[in-house]
């Protein structure tokens, strides 16, 4: 082949290497923007008397809660997320980019969970509402709601809810 031949081959070749260099460069954020936050326990305890200790990562921050469980594959079934807002408000999720199911727990300001969204669909953008004004939102994994026995009106206790 002569080498004009070969320099299309670079020219060619070239884009693609770039693409594959940014996308493995894309795939690096990610995972470390998959890194768990510092936790701290959140318990629910239900109507029943029963107590849930979860050990829960803390979205504090802006960037925190807009990632959320994004891109994780797993949690465990005693863990949980809980994203803590500066004020009242009502809150609506959506699960684009999240690939495991979640239960939503919509938290009032003094701890008292307003409504659950069980097994919410991963991969969606269907929102996901408080029904109401809420302080947070606690995810667990899908389905562990219905298995606790982990209902409305439950009270979630962490120092966010003075308690």
């Amino acid at each position: 082949m002569t080498e004009s031949g070969s320099s299309k081959r670079v020219q060619v070749l070239r884009p693609l290497f770039l693409w594959v260099f940014v996308w493995l460069a894309g795939f690096g954020v990610v995972h470390a923007q998959q890194e768990k936050l510092p936790t701290e326990p959140v318990t629910v305890q239900t109507a029943s008397g029963e107590s849930h200790v979860f050990t829960s990562e803390m979205a504090m921050t802006q960037e925190q809660q807009a990632m959320g469980m994004m891109f994780r594959t797993e949690m465990a079934p005693d863990e949980g997320m809980l994203f803590v807002f500066p004020e009242v408000r009502r809150a609506s999720f959506w699960m684009r980019n999240t690939l495991i199911p979640l239960d939503l727990i919509f938290v009032r300001a003094n701890g008292r969970i307003a409504n659950i969204v069980e097994n919410a669909t991963p991969q969606t953008d269907t929102s996901r509402r408080s029904q109401g004004r809420v302080k947070a939102v606690f995810e667990i994994p899908g389905g562990r709601a219905a298995e606790l026995g982990i209902k409305a009106g439950d009270l979630v206790v962490h120092p966010a809810f003075g308690g």
